[in-house]
């Protein structure tokens, strides 16, 4: 099975392909995902890239994390497994408290 990398500190000009050229001088390259801004598209500055085994995750990391990719140094660690996330936040309470429903006389 193949192990999970979190790439972090990305530069935004940063490209798929570029990481997916980056961690392949290391092994088996399964998946490269970076992140993107869900309403602008734009990058968030990180990055999952799942290599085939966990050897070459474990020499990609030891190699990757702090080198200078476009001016920035990489971040690059075991990704952690997800949180499920609770659904739902703090709603208003339609009971009436801002202008409607209460009576004035």
């Amino acid at each position: 099975m193949g192990k999970n990398i979190y790439v972090g500190n990305l530069s935004y000009d940063t490209t798929q392909e570029q990481l997916q050229a980056l961690f392949e001088a290391h092994g088996e390259v399964t998946s490269v995902n970076v992140i993107t801004d869900r309403y602008s598209g734009r990058p968030r500055g990180f990055a999952f890239v799942e290599m085939a085994t966990e050897e070459a995750a474990n020499t990609a990391i030891a190699a990757l994390n702090g080198q200078d990719v476009d001016g920035r140094a990489l971040n690059v660690n075991e990704a952690k497994p997800r949180e499920p996330r609770s659904g739902g936040g703090g709603g208003r309470d339609r009971g009436g408290s801002r202008g409607g429903g209460r009576d004035r006389w």
